[in-house]
């Protein structure tokens, strides 16, 4: 019996590797299809197109680095030439008889191998380089930061968006419920001759208005979960269903509204201050323009000459060097001085920079802090009427079916409890997402899931 190695091997790869290949894959991309808050943020901090391009823009941003920082280390080249003379060159000089004597100089072939090597002991632009290094990676950093923050609040507001239209499709259903009850009372006080048609005609409309009302909300939810989808990464192909703890979600309304407000803590703040240092490096460049660029070099050079080329590679004649060279700036028709009131400009500029996003940063935290104490306000006043328009609604509709109200009573009953539920949870909501403003004002808004 003949086995083929080959196929052996492949089935050995297939067993051994596709596992853990598959597994990988999974770990990668795995997300259920119910969804927590947490599980949203999570992957749309792996997944998400903007925030990966940033990182990408990092990694980018280190390479720069090492590009720029290479020019400290020495330089190696080779080069080599070939040439062939149809005539060679002459030269004229003057004889002992007083005369000029003309003679051809060189051989027909020569060819020349050189290695050179070169080093950086002082330059300005290097030592930019080497300097800027630091701000420049804390820089991008710091912008990945943002766009993490950025990520998660859209992911955090988005995902309490399509709770708030969830919310709200089952107190239309629960809305829908009661009235189709009502409705089934009401035609059957008519049958039975007890009112007239006019109570079964507005618990028709009623009804029908609370479908209209349920079919427009069940498409929000889809253009909601779209739009939550978009912020995690997550392709259309894929369904998601949020899901939440309403318990949880008033524990979570609460944040220290005593807390001071910091910019430091803000990354767009300290990128603005690495960026000032950026340009007062450029200031310290363009100051120091005047100092001489020096540099080490040596070659070793091989040289072949034979008027038979081939015999020219036979023999060769080595020659090596080394040296120092030293470039110095004398004059630049003034170049060196402008460019270095710009760059003292552009730091003036920076400051003014962070002086108004400081003032753009206290204005959100008042504005969030504002909105946040509203909001939470609002909550407090509008559970108590949820509980009030509930008690409210089950006495008139008793009282309705004793013939004591009238149908009219109903409706209104029926139309402040559902008012009520959707008021109540619009706030809660708010509330969350005016938290959430309030944590980006604050720089507080972790990014650590």
């Amino acid at each position: 019996m003949h086995f083929n190695i080959s196929k052996i091997y492949c089935i050995l790869f297939f067993t051994f590797c596709c596992p853990y290949i598959l597994k990988a894959q999974t770990a990668r991309d795995s997300l259920s299809p119910v969804v927590s808050l947490q599980e949203c943020i999570r992957y749309a901090l792996k997944n998400q197109p903007v925030l990966r391009q940033t990182q990408l823009d990092q990694e980018i941003n280190e390479r720069n680095i090492d590009i720029a920082l290479s020019a400290w280390l020495p330089q190696l080249n080779g080069t080599s030439n070939l040439q062939h003379y149809f005539e060679l060159p002459t030269s004229a000089f003057p004889n002992t008889t007083g005369g000029t004597t003309v003679t051809r100089l060189g051989l027909y072939n020569n060819s020349t191998l050189t290695l050179g090597a070169s080093q950086v002991i002082y330059n300005n632009d290097v030592l930019l380089a080497s300097r800027g290094a630091k701000y420049s990676r804390r820089f991008y950093q710091q912008n990945t930061q943002v766009s993490q923050i950025n990520t998660v609040a859209d992911v955090s507001k988005a995902f309490y968006d399509v709770l708030l239209s969830q919310k709200q499709l089952d107190i239309i259903n629960a809305d829908i419920a009661r009235l189709r009850l009502a409705l089934k009372d009401a035609y059957a006080q008519y049958q039975a001759g007890v009112v007239d048609k006019i109570d079964y005609k507005q618990a028709t409309i009623a009804l029908n208005n609370a479908l209209a009302s349920y079919k427009a909300t069940q498409e929000a939810v889809k253009s909601k979960t779209a739009l939550l989808r978009q912020y995690m990464g997550i392709t259309a192909e894929r369904t998601i269903m949020p899901i939440y703890d309403s318990v949880r979600l008033e524990q979570e309304t609460r944040i220290d509204t005593m807390q001071m407000l910091d910019v430091r803590n803000r990354p767009e703040y300290q990128q603005l201050e690495t960026q000032r240092n950026i340009q007062s490096l450029n200031v310290s460049y363009y100051k120091w323009g005047f100092l001489p660029s020096i540099g080490a070099f040596g070659n070793y050079n091989v040289n072949f000459l034979n008027n038979q080329f081939s015999d020219l590679y036979n023999k060769g004649y080595p020659n090596s060097l080394i040296g120092l060279n030293l470039t110095i700036p004398i004059f630049q028709g003034t170049r060196r001085l402008q460019n270095l009131r710009k760059a003292r400009l552009q730091v003036d500029r920076a400051d003014l920079d962070i002086v108004n996003l400081h003032t753009q940063i206290n204005t959100e935290y008042e504005q969030a802090l504002s909105n946040y104490k509203s909001s939470y306000f609002d909550l407090q006043t509008l559970k108590q009427n949820v509980d009030l328009s509930r008690d409210v609604y089950n006495v008139v509709f008793l009282q309705y079916r004793e013939g004591i109200k009238t149908y009219l009573d109903v409706i209104v009953a029926q139309s402040d409890l559902r008012t009520s539920e959707l008021n109540y949870n619009n706030a809660l909501f708010t509330l969350l997402s005016s938290k959430i403003d309030l944590q980006r004002a604050l720089g507080s808004l972790s990014v650590n899931y």
